[in-house]
């Protein structure tokens, strides 16, 4: 382990210490714990930048991996790392944690250290998650980002909080537990392979199981991510989460935690059960722009603003699914850069629906209206996030999105692994279809801002709103250079992910290949396909450096040669040695029109060796005369 690797570690264990911290502050202390959740949230991200000092964007596998034994009887290590697929993503959890505290500074007033600490543990879950290199750990990390989740809906919701994150929490385990079975399976299976009981990420990636056996693993994880991203029809749970959670959850919620959900197919689900993928890829491509074109038209008739963003988000988060099915370079990287910039979008609307909230309680889109002329800062923010999410040209939305759709639209034969030419059906119509989604996109952000921010004033209390605080402008301005920044100048963002998502088509590709045979590692033999051993191993080798003969067995006869018939006697020693026989006699035609060879002649006997003894009878069975 480098020293580098004690970046991860801190990163990881930094929030956890703040949790600690906090909960020592006497629980009048608000400001206190306030002062320490944000201190010790910019502390874990200013760590966060130095892992891109010693990070290495030209290398496609994984860096400053920190690797230590957790439990010795189960082969479960406490091992992290990053490539460029989760080091971007694990960046933006440690950016948006300290923006969302610093938002809910006057949304939260009741038990401010309960609600801190529970930020600062989802955050380490968070982290945790986008880290892991152990199956034992990430799903220890995954169920872990439940039960902060589930505080943080249920205590500082709204009136439906509870049936709200019942739901939340319903839906997710069903989804865990199935997956953790199949975590269970993988282990067994790749024990009896090597003999040794691992949950080591990277050497369960060598194993290749039944292709029938694929299917039914990638199934159980599918579902446990389609649930968290969430893929239509699966996405139920979601705007009653949103539409409940607080301002600094709904942030959380759609900035981080839905990314887990397209990270876990791209980490865990297809790099493990690449034939399962194949078999599913046209059904996910099929939903997935099925749930952009659904989530963009229930998104438009919402009269809830912060409803209306959530069903934003299946649409969005739509687009990264069909990418990783599109299987090219431009989709896959399009996805991983809409999901960095749906963080930022999103995270944005959200705040601004909450700075609405708390100055007029209410969210429906019929109570506001002229609400620019009394906010014209807060409009040209929300702006900024509105035009983000709608892809606009010069913002990260429009970079993710074009990317996913350009990928899409030229995967074919070539991009696929050979006999999977139909591997995505019709990507061209798929592609066509998810633009559709970037208009209907346009259309319901635009009209939302409007209904919201322009008109008439139609209520009196719109009128003397207040602007943005100096603090809601420090929580904004992180987030709107963040959108301008990936949108003009996407190529670091890209270059870094380049060559790891070059690794897995690489590796997906080869892995496909393996052939349908009991569990083996990729790129050895099934077990029964060895190669037959030699008949008498560990026998000397004969003088011409052939191999020895088995007992009983006819030795080989020289090129050419003919093999003397069963009975025959060897030459005596010393004996003169056999002409070589005569050529085979023209074939005669046979009647009926069949060929049929013509009788060789006698051989003439050997001088000194003995007379032969007479030939077997033409077709007596066995050679008996």
């Amino acid at each position: 382990m480098s020293q580098a690797s004690y970046l991860l570690l801190a990163v990881l264990l930094l929030p956890l210490i703040g949790a600690v911290l906090v909960m020592f502050v006497p629980e009048g202390e608000r400001d206190l714990a306030r002062g320490i959740g944000l201190g010790v949230t910019i502390l874990t991200f200013l760590v966060s930048l130095a892992i891109l000092g010693p990070f290495d964007g030209r290398i496609s596998g994984f860096q400053m991996v920190f690797d230590k034994e957790w439990i010795p009887g189960l082969g479960a290590h406490f091992k992290i790392g990053v490539d460029g697929i989760s080091i971007w993503l694990v960046l933006l959890t440690t950016f948006l944690t300290p923006i969302v505290l610093l938002s809910a500074h006057r949304a939260i007033e009741d038990k401010v250290r309960e609600f801190v600490a529970a930020m600062l543990v989802l955050e380490v879950a968070m982290v945790g998650t986008f880290l892991a290199l152990d199956l034992f750990l990430f799903y220890v990390s995954w169920e872990l980002m439940l039960i902060p989740m589930y505080l943080l809906i249920g205590i500082w919701g709204g009136q439906r909080r509870v049936y709200a994150s019942i739901k939340f929490v319903i839906y997710t385990m069903v989804g865990s537990l199935l997956m953790l079975a199949t975590i269970f399976y993988v282990y067994s299976k790749y024990s009896g392979v090597t003999g040794e009981f691992t949950t080591d990420l990277e050497k369960l990636d060598d194993l290749v199981l039944p292709q029938t056996a694929q299917i039914w693993c990638f199934a159980a994880f599918a579902l446990a991510f389609a649930i968290k991203v969430p893929l239509f029809p699966l996405h139920t749970w979601l705007p009653d989460a949103h539409v409940e959670a607080p301002t600094a959850g709904s942030v959380v919620l759609a900035g981080v935690l839905l990314k887990f959900g397209i990270y876990g197919f791209l980490r865990f689900a297809m790099p493990l059960f690449p034939y399962g993928a194949a078999a599913a890829a046209p059904v996910i491509g099929i939903i997935a722009v099925a749930g952009i074109v659904y989530g963009a038209l229930v998104a438009f008739v919402q009269d809830d603003v912060k409803k209306l963003v959530a069903y934003s988000s299946v649409s969005h988060l739509g687009f990264c699914m069909l990418g990783l099915v599109a299987l090219t370079p431009q989709a896959i990287e399009g996805a991983i850069f809409g999901m960095l910039s749906h963080g930022l979008t999103t995270g944005g609307l959200f705040l601004a629906i909450g700075v609405l909230y708390e100055r007029r309680h209410t969210r429906r889109m019929a109570d506001f209206g002229g609400v620019w002329a009394p906010m014209p800062v807060f409009g040209a923010l929300f702006l900024i996030c509105v035009l983000g999410s709608a892809g606009l040209p010069g913002t990260s939305g429009f970079i993710g999105e074009f990317l996913t759709i350009i990928g899409t639209f030229i995967a074919g034969p070539d991009t696929f692994p050979q006999g999977w030419a139909t591997f995505l059906p019709i990507p061209k119509i798929l592609a066509a279809g998810a633009a559709t989604g970037v208009i209907l996109g346009a259309v319901y952000l635009l009209y939302m801002f409007q209904k919201v921010m322009f008109g008439p004033i139609r209520d009196e209390k719109n009128r003397h709103l207040p602007d943005v605080s100096p603090r809601e402008i420090a929580v904004f301005v992180p987030i709107v250079l963040g959108i301008f920044l990936m949108g003009i100048f996407p190529r670091p963002f890209l270059k870094m992910t380049e060559p790891a998502v070059e690794r897995f088509i690489r590796e997906f590709k080869a892995k496909l290949s393996e052939p349908d045979a009991a569990p083996h590692l990729a790129g050895k033999p099934p077990p029964g396909d060895t190669p037959v051993p030699a008949a008498n191993p560990g026998a000397a080798p004969t003088e011409n450096g052939a191999a020895p003969t088995a007992p009983g067995a006819t030795a080989p006869t020289a090129p050419g040669a003919t093999a003397p018939a069963p009975g025959t006697p060897a030459p005596a020693p010393g004996a003169a040695p056999a002409p070589p026989p005569a050529p085979a006699p023209p074939v005669a035609p046979a009647p009926g029109g069949s060929a049929q060879p013509a009788p060789a002649p006698a051989a003439a006997p050997t001088p000194g060796a003995p007379p032969p003894e007479p030939s077997p009878a033409s077709g007596a069975p066995g050679g008996q005369p």
